[in-house]
């Protein structure tokens, strides 16, 4: 059985404890801020990984990233040998403006071309300042952690054991 009003005690309660701390402050741009690892900030581009091959455009839901390229080939190696070609990428764009952060241009690329860097800091004065070209997704490239190292899983012996 309920006690009537018991939710507004417990809520009073958790407001007593807090209101004798003091509060505190981040003091944003002269102290940067401790991100977490492989925090989400802004999407990078490798390009020499990237293929031009449209699927994180096809795949993004708010149709923020922009590619232009053309085909060139590559002359025969071979004497009965054809000819290889391949595309060039021309134009890498994201519009951060329209990008919602969602990630699903990263997990759809299958070249990994594509990844979260931690920088947060790119803030425009004018909304058609926030389409960033290749160069410079190409520049926050350098700040992506490297990857966390793959756990190893359970060991065979305590599967053994369970069963």
């Amino acid at each position: 059985m309920s006690v009537p009003g018991k939710g507004l005690i417990d809520g009073l309660k958790v407001t007593a404890k807090t209101l004798g701390r003091r509060s505190v402050t981040e003091q944003y741009p002269e102290v940067q801020p401790e991100l977490p690892p492989r925090s989400r900030g802004v999407i990078a581009l490798m390009e020499e990984n990237c293929t031009s091959c449209m699927l994180c455009a096809r795949e993004c839901p708010s149709w923020c990233i922009y590619i232009d390229s053309h085909t060139e080939t590559a002359p025969s190696v071979g004497e009965q040998a054809r000819e290889r070609s391949r595309n060039v990428l021309d134009r890498f764009a994201i519009d951060f403006s329209l990008c919602m952060y969602c990630g699903i241009c990263i997990e759809a690329c299958p070249f990994d071309a594509l990844f979260w860097s931690p920088e947060f800091e790119y803030a425009e004065t004018e909304l058609r300042n926030l389409t960033h070209e290749k160069d410079k997704l190409r520049d926050w490239m350098w700040t992506v952690p490297a990857p966390q190292p793959i756990d190893p899983g359970p060991s065979v012996t305590s599967v053994e054991e369970e069963a």
